[in-house]
């Protein structure tokens, strides 16, 4: 058990460490010198940080009042504690489907033409967590609830990258890796709806401005005037519904006013945005090069299936353009849907701008302006109707932590296996 604890907590718990043991292995296998195995090594983790150091910034300090303001807006909505603490209460379970999920990714992608190896460290864990937590809430227990999450598990890590593959190299244009993200089933209606509505050729990216208003081609500056609108609009929702911005962002307990709210908050995404961009070009170089010792020597033809914003930097204007739709989108199909499903849906602040980020990304590359536009905006309501129905399969456990993260693959692939799982009970 100490070493299974090791395994789970210390490497792949730890996205940083995980990827740097990969680049470690990848290098030594490829006999490169002492000094570039130290590098590559010790790089890959400092990518990684600095990419999740733009994530957080853009999560903390950016879009975190957005959800503050639909929760006051919507009080009913307010997560309340899961019943079952399924992180702590199944740790172990969570941590043995993790381990047999990966090896089964790995003997695929060794002896079959399903090449991706699933590499997005703290993804590794969510899925089984997920994966758990509908087989409990359905009443399995014991060798039917490992069995299950790890049947479904293994399924994600090997299908859902293999399933993007395509779109990565549509929108990459290279075949050096893919995305292992719950971006999948967003990414592939994006791609659908893309195809049939849009022209490629008229991409968000070749948007023309005045050269007097040239400074919107620089992603944070755009990002940023995105963000302070949003908050301009939120603060006078706000104040329409009788509430007070200062109490519900809290700025009024800190001596400032609104503008330093909105000014911080506003450039704190284009902060967050070009750290993060950094952190993916830093990982790209590192992981992607090091990874090709692993299938030269051990699964010849793999390919490493990384996190979503590994694509953000293709099509950045796509992304703020898919952010804003689906926002947009969401929070008409919340009110439209209101009382029909066993939750209040709340706006799902992050897969809007994650997980659809990403599929508006290959919306781009399948139909452009107009294909993002469409395909984003389906996305938005997509994502309430899984949250809602999700509920159904995870209102005993983790619905509370689905209000804030579901919406894509987790609530799909969660309510697939929950209702499995309620056959075999």
């Amino acid at each position: 058990m100490a070493i299974l604890s090791f395994i789970i907590n210390e490497i792949f718990g730890q996205g940083a460490i995980f990827l740097a043991l990969v680049a470690l292995i990848g290098l030594i296998l490829q006999k490169k010198a002492v000094s570039d195995i130290i590098r590559g090594t010790i790089m890959t983790a400092v990518g990684f940080f600095v990419l999740n150091a733009g994530t957080g910034l853009i999560i903390g300090n950016s879009i975190d009042g957005i959800s503050a303001a639909f929760r006051a807006l919507l009080p009913e909505a307010a997560p309340a504690a899961s019943s079952v603490d399924i992180g702590g209460a199944y740790g172990t379970q969570i941590g043995i489907v993790m381990i047999i999920a990966f090896a089964i990714n790995l003997l695929v992608a060794r002896f079959t033409k399903w090449k991706s190896v699933f590499l997005t460290g703290h993804m590794l864990y969510w899925y089984p967590f997920v994966f758990i937590a509908a087989g409990v809430d359905a009443g399995l227990t014991g060798g039917k609830l490992i069995g299950l999450a790890a049947v479904f598990s293994a399924a994600y890590f090997v299908v859902a990258p293999n399933l993007m593959h395509p779109l990565v190299r549509k929108v990459t244009g290279k075949d050096d890796f893919t995305i292992g993200h719950p971006t999948t089933t967003l990414s592939l209606i994006s791609a659908g709806i893309a195809k049939l509505v849009g022209d490629p050729n008229d991409s968000c990216e070749k948007i023309e401005v005045p050269k007097s208003l040239g400074f919107l081609r620089e992603v944070p500056i755009t990002g940023s005037i995105s963000i302070a609108v949003v908050y301009a609009i939120l603060y006078l929702i706000l104040l329409a519904n009788g509430l007070i911005p200062g109490e519900v962002w809290g700025f009024a307990e800190g001596g400032t006013g609104f503008f330093t709210y909105l000014f911080t908050h506003a450039i704190y995404f284009g902060v967050g945005m070009t750290i993060m961009l950094q952190g993916v070009r830093m990982l790209i170089a590192e992981i992607v090069p090091a990874f090709k010792g692993i299938a030269e020597k051990v699964v010849p033809g793999a390919i490493p299936a990384l996190d979503c914003p590994m694509l953000f930097g293709y099509a950045p204007n796509s992304l703020i353009i898919g952010f804003i739709t689906a926002m947009i989108t969401s929070t008409i199909a919340i009110i439209v849907t209101a009382g029909r499903f066993p939750t209040v849906v709340i706006p799902l602040v992050v897969t809007c701008f994650f997980e659809n980020g990403c599929a508006a990304i290959v919306a781009n590359a399948y139909g452009g302006r107009r294909g993002t536009i469409i395909a984003c905006a389906v996305n938005g309501i997509v994502m309430v109707v899984l949250v809602g129905l999700g509920a159904y399969f995870f209102n005993s456990t983790i619905q509370s932590w689905m209000l804030v993260y579901g919406g894509q693959d987790f609530s799909l692939w969660g309510i697939i296996e929950g209702f499995l799982a309620r056959l075999l009970v």
